[in-house]
């Protein structure tokens, strides 16, 4: 558990965007999986059989709960109580530098989390958690054609939302 803990916790609050119900859902799949412990296939990696579980978690929980909705005017430190952390590092950037990568970061985390949960899921596992597309397979029960598929989607919907915002700073 302490291994797995906080990468599975940060995987789901990207699939859930609340960081105390990531908590509470990594907590949730590591009960499952101790639980299940017996149904293991050691042939397998076991972090791919701890996200599927993790990820069921998620969806189920997704499901139970309404649409979230946020302010347009809400800044960026406070989405969801949660204040954010340093976003350059020590290169001295420019404030107009500075701007430009918070507001590009604000834009592409809502572009994600407005993605459909298949495709949110798929596209956090593979740029996010850096899997594989056969773990992400396995993790997923879905045929690699399928995964690699939804990841292109989920890639053509985000350049779409992103289009003005990209076209700026070229």
């Amino acid at each position: 558990m302490r291994r797995h803990q906080r990468a599975l916790v940060n995987h789901l609050y990207r699939l859930t965007g609340q960081r105390e119900e990531a908590f509470d859902l990594a907590q949730e799949a590591f009960i499952k999986v101790y639980q299940s412990l017996g149904a293991f296939d050691p042939r397998y990696r076991f972090t791919t059989w701890l996200y599927r579980i993790g990820f069921n978690c998620a969806i189920d929980h997704l499901r139970r709960r309404q649409p979230r909705t946020c302010s347009l005017s809400q800044e960026r430190g406070d989405v969801d109580g949660i204040a954010e952390g340093p976003l350059v590092a020590a290169t001295e950037p420019s404030p107009d530098e500075v701007l430009r990568l918070r507001e590009l970061e604000v834009r592409v985390e809502r572009a994600i989390r407005a993605l459909p949960p298949a495709y949110r899921q798929l596209l956090l596992l593979r740029h996010r958690q850096h899997c594989r597309y056969d773990e992400i397979a396995r993790i997923t029960c879905l045929p690699m054609g399928t995964v690699k598929n939804r990841i292109f989607r989920a890639r053509e919907i985000l350049k779409k939302e992103l289009a003005d915002f990209l076209d700026r700073e070229v």
